[in-house]
């Protein structure tokens, strides 16, 4: 699943690229806006780790991960 995290005044999302689930990436966004700790933390494929505060968030995109081409494409 690749994950976007949009960042109030930051120029550029974080993106990210997880193997859990488009329904446990949005469990644990809503956990986290809903909670008073307030910090969305996420980990990706490699076991790194984001961790963004919540009142930071302006938006979460999850979507399947696009597959890479490789090599020249002849059209």
């Amino acid at each position: 699943m690749e994950v976007k995290i949009g960042v109030q005044y930051a120029p550029r999302e974080l993106v990210l690229e997880s193997a859990q689930t488009p329904a446990e990436i949005e469990q644990i966004v809503t956990d986290a806006l809903g909670s008073s700790d307030g910090t969305l933390s996420l980990t990706d494929e490699k076991g790194r780790r984001v961790i963004v505060p919540v009142g930071k968030v302006a938006y979460v995109e999850i979507a399947e991960a696009s597959p890479r081409a490789v090599g020249f494409v002849a059209r």
